[in-house]
């Protein structure tokens, strides 16, 4: 019998219990057995994870970009270094596969990891100049000082990257919590950033909704970030007016896929298969509404369903031909099933939508799933599932495929599928989300910025835009006679 882990917090470089206690069981969503145990931490853990940023935040923001930029690229070079064991824990705590999670996480985030050391020598602003007779004006970018983070359960290192790896590129301090059921490998991370950084640099509470209320409502930060639902984000920036402070949100997402019939339905089958089954759809960009032109509809709809069968397989850890695993809970496997049973009569499941058996009965795993036959208003269309479902409604012309793409509350991610260039030039320009994927769905890079509009948040996450979400200008007058 495998050893129970113990994950601690990861305070002023060092690892710390809850000072209650408390803990909390974690759990293998492959299997549903226990397969360790986290800090519940309250608030007088959370106080002092912030005390120790606020702390060290001085120094830290002293540092020149270069000595930020050397520290950074350490501590991507150790996480480098320890990817097998990193990747490991995070399969034990997601169930996500071994060999996507290595290629399509992993080695991402050490990129990301260099690509933000980089950037903390690229910080730009306004030329200096006389812009009033007798005085020169230049502009000062700073960092904010300290910052509270919360990151989600579906991508839980690459998340935790994506919020610390910025904030600690322009000179701020981090207090991150990351979501209840995954939190591994952020402390692994934590540990690994405290061989490299200065103590009280980068601190990890672990914990529940509580100790992320805490985190946003501390006096010390004056910015807190969040990658999650709509309703966490709503609460986050209800709380941070209280004070004041400066939020970063980034949340949910209902993507659309709008395919013309000119377009390549084979190529935009998989493009769209692999966008909306990757990590069992738990993707806020997940292509997980399909929008096709009327006169194609059948034939794609029955197109993705043999791509499925064929290619959308969940599967265990070390399984190489599937292309997911688990969903993060049995919270979360019932609530993705609710959606199914609420489906409105004039919805039809074409795949799916049951509990995978056999040997992955025991875990929270369901079968690629294709809805189709649903309205504009009903609850699927609307609403984020979070899970391996796609929909697919059809159109009849270009005016209706946009009114129907932009007829959601969600702005982050779309895409379109189409051989003529005009048109997906205009589509891109009309679509309402932060990012427009032409004949494809699902990259990012490092380079390039990621936020969405409307309910779906605001700020971005990678690319320089990510950076500057950090820091804070100020204009610096002198007078020369």
């Amino acid at each position: 019998m495998c050893a129970m882990r113990t994950v601690r917090n990861l305070i002023n470089g060092t690892p710390r219990d809850a000072l209650s206690g408390a803990t909390s069981e974690l759990v293998d969503p492959a299997t549903g057995k226990v397969f360790g145990t986290a800090p519940l931490s309250g608030d007088e853990d959370v106080d002092a994870a912030y005390r120790a940023a606020d702390a060290a935040a001085p120094g830290w923001a002293r540092a020149t970009p270069s000595e930020r930029q050397r520290a950074l690229l350490r501590f991507a070079d150790r996480v480098e270094a320890e990817a097998e064991a990193l990747v490991a824990a995070e399969s034990e705590n997601t169930g996500k596969l071994l060999e996507l999670t290595r290629t399509e996480e992993l080695d991402v985030m050490v990129d990301q990891l260099r690509f933000f050391a980089g950037a903390a020598r690229l910080l730009e602003g306004k030329s200096a100049g006389e812009y009033l007779a007798g005085h020169t004006s230049w502009v000062r970018r700073e960092p904010i000082g300290v910052v509270g983070q919360i990151t989600p359960w579906n991508y839980p290192m690459m998340m935790a990257v994506w919020k610390f790896g910025p904030a600690l590129a322009a000179g701020n301090t981090v207090v991150l919590k990351p979501a209840e059921t995954t939190p591994v490998t952020t402390v692994m991370l934590a540990e690994l950033a405290a061989e490299v950084l200065p103590p009280g640099v980068f601190n990890v509470v672990c914990g529940d909704r509580a100790t992320g209320q805490a985190v946003v409502a501390h006096p010390v930060p004056g910015q807190v970030s969040i990658t999650g639902s709509t309703r966490a984000g709503s609460e986050v920036a209800s709380t941070a007016a209280l004070d004041l402070k400066r939020t970063h949100l980034e949340l949910g997402g209902k993507a659309p896929a709008v395919v013309f019939a000119d377009a390549d339905l084979a190529a935009a089958v998989e493009a769209i298969g692999v966008g909306g089954y990757f990590n069992a759809g738990q993707d806020c960009t997940a292509a997980c509404r399909v929008i096709v032109d009327a006169s194609v509809h059948d034939e794609f709809v029955q197109t993705l369903v043999d791509w499925a069968r064929s290619n959308a397989r969940p599967g265990l850890a070390n399984d190489g031909d599937a292309l997911f695993g688990p969903l993060n809970s049995s919270l979360q496997l019932d609530r993705v099933h609710g959606f199914l049973a609420r489906m409105p009569e004039h919805g039809s499941i074409a795949l799916g939508g049951e509990r995978s058996g056999g040997a992955l009965a025991d875990g929270y795993f369901l079968d690629a799933t294709v809805v189709t036959g649903l309205r504009q208003d009903d609850e699927m269309i609307q609403d984020e599932v979070f899970g391996p479902v796609i929909t697919v409604q059809s159109f009849s012309d270009e005016d209706e495929a946009l009114r129907m793409a932009n007829g959601v509350r969600f702005g982050l991610a779309s895409s379109v599928f189409t051989t003529d260039h005009s048109r997906a030039l205009r589509m891109s320009a009309a679509l309402d989300f932060g990012c427009v994927w032409i004949n494809t769905h699902i990259p990012l890079v490092a380079e390039m910025p990621h936020g969405g509009f409307k309910h779906s948040g605001h700020g971005k996450d990678l690319s320089l835009y990510g950076v500057e979400d950090y820091t804070r200008v100020k204009h610096v007058m002198s007078a020369i006679g």
